[in-house]
């Protein structure tokens, strides 16, 4: 379906056409915020900080919008199962992972695995079909992500000699951050199963409560509490829970109400190169040889299983 009608502006057109690029661009610099706001605070401390401000923001919209509040609460359930996946697992095993030295840019290339495993394993226990093309991705996706890994898990060859991970990080990080993956993959099928026509706003304070509750608990048991207030911390905090966890999904929800959930879509493939640039930018995260290679065969793997030929 056309994403405007031939009788709109075009200033409207343009905005159409740069949205789903918008969104993208976003999602990246939600691991780069990670990144920003991770040495002033612990992992579980700074989600729960930040799924705060968002209820805080959106939860008295639901006093003046009514029609915005859950159906029933067989519906609240639902939508709570997809908050704790979503933005309790997910997010904090990206926040726990990047919190123990995983790269941003490498967080975001592994969990940019979500359509290969939604494909690959969750496709064919809902009894549909893999194709040869997503099977070609998922192969590419995997080999692409092994070879970001061998530099990255490899001891360090220098003359310590002590064996440790290089870039800081060693397979607890990794753990974590495929914990996540698995949680994005779950989130994501649960919601298309039970979760079709929740409010927007009712929906989110709902889910974002459950997150809370998902990290908060963990991090009362296991991490200080301690925060060290930052201009750093602050402008992380407020473009996570602000931009991102509001203006960001509003933004998907006009996309697809515009039509353009399958263009969104398609773009996703991009966010681990736009975040790996970013990283580099802003905090030196340098990739070799190897690891570029990799990305790119993750990428186009990605691409493979995400963007449809035409004519489909």
């Amino acid at each position: 379906m056309p994403l405007l009608s031939p009788g709109q502006s075009p200033v409207k057109t343009l905005l159409a056409g740069l949205a789903p690029v918008v969104f993208v661009l976003l999602w990246a610099t939600g691991f780069v915020g990670a990144k920003l706001g991770l040495p002033y605070v612990e992992p579980g401390t700074f989600l729960v900080l930040r799924f705060l401000i968002v209820i805080a923001v959106m939860a008295p919209l639901l006093l003046l919008l009514p029609d915005q509040r859950p159906r029933s609460w067989r519906q609240t359930g639902h939508v709570a199962v997809v908050g704790a996946l979503m933005h309790g697992i997910y997010l904090g095993g990206v926040f726990v992972a990047i919190g123990r030295g995983m790269p941003a840019g490498l967080a975001s290339l592994i969990v940019a695995l979500q359509p290969l495993l939604t494909a690959a394993v969750v496709g064919p226990l809902l009894g549909e079909r893999v194709g040869a093309r997503q099977v070609v991705g998922l192969l590419l996706g995997l080999l692409g992500v092994a070879l970001v890994l061998s530099g990255k898990l490899a001891p360090q060859g220098g003359p310590a000699g002590d064996g440790s991970p290089s870039q800081g990080f060693g397979l607890d990080a990794l753990a974590f951050v495929l914990a996540a993956l698995v949680a994005i993959t779950a989130a994501t099928v649960y919601q298309k199963r039970y979760v079709q026509h929740a409010p927007l706003i009712g929906g989110a304070v709902v889910q974002y409560l459950a997150a809370t509750l998902v990290v908060g608990l963990p991090a009362l048991l296991f991490e200080s509490g301690r925060v060290v207030w930052s201009g750093e911390l602050v402008f992380a905090l407020g473009w996570l829970a602000l931009v991102l966890s509001i203006g960001a999904v509003s933004l998907l929800m006009l996309l697809i109400r515009w039509g353009e959930a399958s263009k969104t879509a398609s773009l996703f493939y991009l966010v681990p190169p736009v975040t790996a640039v970013m990283a580099y930018l802003l905090f030196g995260e340098a990739l070799g040889p190897l690891a570029l290679a990799g990305m790119a065969l993750t990428v186009l793997g990605v691409a493979l299983v995400v963007v449809r030929p035409r004519g489909r």
